[in-house]
C-alpha cells in the first residue's frame, strides 16, 4: 500500500485557501473578538470588551424552556415562528413603540437579530447597490453588506453631535446607486440615540431619495433619560422600514439567539424564503422562552435597565475623573471615551491597556470612520469590576 504524501499544516492551508471565495477570504476577523480572545481565560484581566449582559436569563424564562423540553416539544415550528410568539411580538411593539404589524405575514422570528439583518440585505440587495451606514457602527454591517453583493458607504458621525446622524451628512452620501440605509439607534458602539425631532429630517431625505431602511433596534429597551423612538413609527416610514430586534440585550438572552424582523409583507415574505432554505426555523425551545419573556418578563427587564443606568453614570463620571473625555451615552450599555489626549492610536491604547493595565477595551477604529481616537467600553458588568477597571485605567494613564 502506498502511503499518501504528508503535508505540513501550513502547506495544506496554503493549498486549500485558493478554493475560498476571495471576498470571504479577505474579510478580516471581528476586531471585538480579537480582544475578547486575548482576554479569555485570564483571571487577571477585566474585560469590558463584549456587549453581553452580566445577568442570567430570568429563571421563569429558563423554566418555561425546560418544561417545554420535558413535554417533548422539540419539533420544527412554522418557518416564520410560533404564531403565538409572532402575536406577542406584534402586540409588544405596538404597545411599546407604536409600530403596528400583522403577526401572520409581517413578523418573522429569526436566529438572533444578526440573521434578520443578513436576511434583509440578501432579500433587498442587487450587486452594486450602495448601502449607507452611519459610523462608528456595529462591526458586522460592512462585512455582511459586502458578502451580499452590496457596497458599504460609511457616513461619519461625531461626538460633538452626540453621534447622531444628520440629514445633511445623509444627503451628501447619497448617489444614484444608493438603495438602503442601515440604522442602529441606540447605537453600538457610541450609546447615541435619535429623538422624534431628529428622525423627521432623516425621514424626509429617505422618502425623497426612495431609500429602504433597515433599523436595528436591538437596544430599544435600553434608553435612559427618554423613551426610545422607532424609526418605523415616523409617519410614512413603516412600509419602507425593516425593523430588527431581539431578546439578547433587554432580556439577557444572548446565547438563546432569538431575534425578529418586522416590515412590509412583501419584504418579510422574501426574507422568509431565504430563512426557510437556510435554517428552516428558529429553535423551538428558544421561541418558547422568548414568549415567556414577553408575557411575564417586563419587571426583570426594567430592573436590569435601571441597573445599567446606575452603571452608566458611574462609568462616565469615572472616565472623566481620570482625564478621558466621554460624552454621556443615552442608550445601549457602552461608553465611548476619547483617548486622543494620550497621543496613542485607539489600537495602541487598547493593546497597552490590555497588557499594562490588565483591562480589555475595544479600539474605536474597528467600528469604522469616526471611531479612531476612541475606545468602546461595555458597562454590562458588575459595579465592582467597573470600579476596579477604571482605577486600573487611571493608573495606566498616569504612567503614560
Amino acid at each position: 500500500m502506498i502511503e499518501p504524501k504528508q503535508q505540513t499544516g501550513e502547506t495544506q492551508n496554503q493549498s486549500m485557501s485558493r478554493y475560498l471565495a476571495p471576498l470571504v477570504r479577505d474579510i478580516p476577523p471581528s476586531g471585538i473578538r480579537k480582544f475578547f480572545d486575548l482576554a479569555s481565560g485570564r483571571k487577571d484581566i477585566i474585560s469590558l470588551g463584549v456587549g453581553e449582559p452580566d445577568f442570567s436569563t430570568p429563571w421563569h424564562v429558563r423554566e418555561a424552556c425546560v418544561y417545554s423540553l420535558e413535554r417533548g416539544n422539540t419539533k420544527y415550528t412554522p418557518n416564520s415562528g410560533l404564531p403565538e410568539l409572532r402575536e406577542a411580538i406584534a402586540e409588544y411593539l405596538y404597545e411599546s413603540f407604536q409600530t403596528p404589524y400583522e403577526p401572520a405575514d409581517e413578523v418573522l422570528v429569526t436566529v438572533g437579530g444578526s440573521e434578520a439583518i443578513d436576511l434583509a440585505l440578501r432579500a433587498l440587495v442587487t450587486p452594486g447597490d450602495e448601502i449607507l451606514i452611519p459610523e462608528p457602527c456595529y462591526v458586522s454591517y460592512n462585512p455582511i453588506t459586502a458578502i451580499g453583493g452590496g457596497v458599504p458607504v460609511g457616513i461619519e458621525t461625531f461626538a460633538k453631535d452626540q453621534f447622531k446622524l444628520t440629514a445633511e451628512s445623509l444627503k451628501n452620501a447619497i448617489t444614484p446607486r444608493s438603495k438602503i440605509l442601515i440604522l442602529c439607534y441606540p447605537s453600538n458602539p457610541t450609546g447615541g440615540i435619535m429623538t422624534y425631532e431628529d428622525w423627521l429630517p432623516i425621514a424626509k431625505v429617505v422618502e425623497e431619495h426612495d431609500l429602504i431602511v433597515i433599523s436595528d433596534e436591538i437596544y430599544a429597551e435600553l434608553t435612559y433619560d427618554r423613551k426610545h423612538v422607532s424609526f418605523a413609527s415616523i409617519p410614512g416610514m413603516r412600509d419602507r422600514t425593516v425593523l430588527v430586534s431581539g431578546f439578547s440585550k433587554a432580556f439577557a438572552m444572548t446565547g438563546w439567539r432569538m431575534g425578529y424582523a418586522c416590515g412590509h409583507r412583501d419584504i418579510i415574505s422574501a426574507m422568509t424564503k431565504i430563512h426557510q432554505y437556510t435554517v428552516m426555523c428558529a429553535p423551538s425551545m428558544g421561541q418558547v422562552a422568548a414568549l415567556e419573556a414577553l408575557r411575564n418578563g417586563m419587571e426583570e427587564k426594567d430592573r436590569m435597565v435601571e441597573s445599567y443606568n446606575q452603571r452608566r453614570r458611574l462609568v462616565v463620571q469615572g472616565f472623566r475623573e481620570i482625564g478621558l473625555q466621554c460624552h454621556e451615552p443615552q442608550g445601549a450599555f457602552y461608553a465611548f471615551p476619547s483617548i486622543q489626549a494620550t497621543g496613542l492610536s485607539s489600537a495602541e491604547f487598547a493593546e497597552r491597556c490590555l497588557f499594562e493595565a490588565k483591562v480589555a477595551v475595544v479600539p474605536g477604529q474597528v467600528f469604522g470612520i469616526g471611531g479612531e481616537g476612541f475606545v468602546r467600553c461595555s458597562y454590562a458588568y458588575s459595579v465592582s469590576q467597573l470600579l476596579e477597571a477604571i482605577d486600573r485605567i487611571g493608573k495606566f494613564m498616569k504612567n503614560l
